[in-house]
């Protein structure tokens, strides 16, 4: 049986109100959070972008909702090593619900520290080898490591959970998804792709979670919510590799704009119809998804939790 969760989205809001939105996520009835790890948002419409472990930090005193970041790239603006320091303390705080999502990242957010922005087959080989000092530096005990792409000297963590951290791994394509099903305990995904969902299980990923997220944008008024998705998650319809090369907000700003208003419409639920938020959530389960994670754009989010409620929440 599905569950539902909901989707914090860390580049649309200040810590206090991602926090906020958390309790009233609780009280809506949602089982769980997503949150997402970036250092930029992605245009300066969004205008946010706090430190996601901090958050954690404050969502774990707040509510009992299980948490999973979605997802955290381990690669290249913080060592594997820090990572995993962050994710034990997180399931700790969160008496083990705690999951990390994790992926290889964009250049939005990684470039940062000025190191190359390498190919996707060379980070899907810096995430394995950074997934592995993870899960060795969870087991609690001393971790030397002296890979190809990190070196790791006497580190121990002494504040651990008393199981270690599941990893949930995502995947846009094939290449990332086989690896997903190989080395992750779970699947992180944005899109119902069935064929994907089917090549994990089939690769290895058998009957683990798949975890998938979806934007939707509710409001009385169908064509006003179509331009705030627009205005503020635009980006999500910029095409191709683009996505993952960008080094800066303005660069998405520049690409969006190539974006219609009714491309946003026609890509995710805008407005008050309930059978349009049905249909695209009905995608997703067919798709064979496990836990859904549904983020709402914009101010309304009263409102939205409200319509969830009342209108959809019993339909699944």
């Amino acid at each position: 049986m599905v569950s539902f969760g909901y989707f914090l989205a860390s580049e649309e809001y200040g810590p206090d109100e991602l926090v906020r939105q958390a309790k009233l996520a609780e009280q809506a009835g949602f089982e769980r959070l997503w949150i997402s790890d970036h250092y930029h948002p992605w245009n300066s419409e969004q205008g946010n972008s706090p430190f996601v472990w901090s958050v954690i930090g404050a969502l774990s005193q707040a509510t009992d909702l299980p948490v999973t970041t979605a997802v955290t790239c381990p690669i290249m603006r913080i060592h594997p090593a820090v990572i995993a320091q962050a994710a034990a303390t997180a399931s700790v705080q969160t008496h083990g619900t705690f999951r990390l999502g994790v992926g290889t990242g964009e250049a939005l957010n990684e470039h940062v520290l000025g190191d190359r922005w390498p190919p996707i087959g060379v980070r899907l080989e810096m995430l394995e080898e950074a997934v592995a000092i993870i899960r060795a530096l969870h087991t609690g005990e001393q971790t030397t490591h002296r890979g190809k792409y990190y070196t790791v000297e006497e580190a121990q963590l002494y504040t651990t959970p008393d199981q270690p951290v599941p990893v949930y791994v995502s995947g846009f394509g094939p290449q990332a998804t086989r690896l997903a099903a190989r080395l992750g305990d779970g699947y992180c995904t944005v899109t119902p792709n069935k064929e994907l969902i089917d090549l994990f299980r089939a690769e290895g990923g058998g009957d683990k979670p798949v975890q998938a997220g979806m934007k939707v944008c509710y409001g009385p008024d169908a064509e006003a919510a179509a331009k705030t998705a627009h205005r503020l998650w635009g980006n999500q319809l910029v095409p191709g590799q683009l996505g993952q090369i960008l080094p800066n907000p303005s660069d998405f700003e520049q690409a969006t704009t190539q974006v219609t208003v009714d491309a946003v419409a026609g890509a995710m639920a805008c407005g008050p119809d309930k059978q349009r938020y049905f249909d695209t959530v009905r995608s997703y389960l067919d798709a064979g998804v496990d836990e859904l994670y549904i983020q709402q754009i914009g101010p309304d989010q009263e409102q939205f939790f409200e319509f969830w409620t009342e209108q959809l929440a019993g339909e699944f």
